[in-house]
């Protein structure tokens, strides 16, 4: 797989169709992923693999800047961070990380390694994103990695961080 860039534990290359049996691990892992990535929270059927084959070629044609990262030591799927929407400078964070990678410090490293490129390759200024209100931990790494709460609803905590931090 070409590495897009990298970090000193994760490489980030691009989505996959080799890579589908780990994507469905870990959308449809409602205890431990699906419950803080789906902005409905109802009961979901399964995906399926035709669907997640169709969402990675969507993706693809679309150029998203939607990356999956592997493990560096063990070519391992670690879980999948995207720049949604970019317009004007600004892009979405979004990041999901397979349960058998979490609380192995892979989120931290790896929205760190996103910014670092997404201001200083794709020249953006702002980096915006939503979370789970429920997901403390989340929120935790978001803060470390210089996300500052600006709005919080029911649904979602809005955050965001600036190429020069301190804003």
């Amino acid at each position: 797989m070409k590495v897009i860039f990298e970090s000193e534990n994760i490489q980030f290359v691009p989505l996959s169709e080799d890579l589908v049996p780990d994507y469905l691990t870990m959308v449809n892992d409602i205890e431990n992923v699906q419950r803080f990535i789906r902005f409905v929270y109802e009961a979901h059927e399964p995906y399926t693999e035709e669907q997640e084959i169709d969402w990675v070629r969507k993706k693809l044609e679309a150029k998203a800047l939607n990356y999956s990262m592997i493990e560096k030591k063990s070519g391992e799927f670690i879980g999948n961070i995207e720049l949604m929407d970019p317009k004007d400078s600004v892009a979405e964070l979004g990041i999901a990380i397979t349960a058998a990678k979490q609380d192995c410090g892979y989120g931290t490293e790896a929205i760190k390694a996103i910014l670092g490129y997404a201001y200083g390759v794709l020249g953006f200024e702002k980096i915006v994103l939503k979370a789970n209100p429920d997901n403390a931990r989340a929120i935790h790494v978001y803060e470390k990695c210089g996300f500052c709460e600006y709005d919080r609803t029911v649904d979602h905590v809005f955050m965001e961080t600036y190429r020069d931090s301190g804003k």
